[in-house]
């Protein structure tokens, strides 16, 4: 009897799953994926699962087929995402540090009776602000119109 595209889906859900199991290496994998689509009958089918544990195809639910350009967008939006959270921990990151050398140049000018030494500080925010701007606006994340 010929073999249907829905019972072609079902021996390459067989083989995948075989495959994650490790019973079948990239290269057996590949080739049966090979042979999988030029089958026309069920024999031919069957050949390509027969030195594999049993598994019934009838039990076997067709996979669903997710569209490519959905998966796309989903995955660009993560890389988004990931950059945003980046993004977010170098700022904190800045903004701590810039944080923790203004304290101390407040604590030597205090205690220095309020005569306050050069502002340093800014030596250290001051360039690497400058970095993370520019990292900010070439991602693109900068712009409230990609969020």
């Amino acid at each position: 009897m010929r073999a249907s595209d829905g019972d072609r889906d079902k021996v390459a859900s067989v083989l995948r799953e075989h495959y994650a199991q490790g019973r079948l290496t990239v290269e057996e994998f590949d080739e049966r994926l090979e042979q999988l689509y030029t089958s026309k009958t069920y024999g031919e089918l069957a050949t390509l699962t027969s030195d594999l544990p049993d598994v019934d195809l009838r039990e076997l639910s067709v996979p669903q087929i997710r569209r490519p350009e959905r998966r796309e967008r989903r995955g660009r939006r993560d890389v988004q995402q990931t950059q945003r959270k980046g993004l977010t921990a170098m700022w904190a990151t800045w903004a701590a540090a810039s944080g923790i050398n203004w304290a101390v140049w407040l604590i030597l000018g205090v205690t220095d009776g309020f005569d306050f030494p050069y502002p340093w500080p800014l030596w250290v925010m001051g360039p690497w602000g400058v970095m993370l701007l520019v990292t900010t606006f070439l991602t693109g994340l900068g712009n409230s119109r990609n969020r």
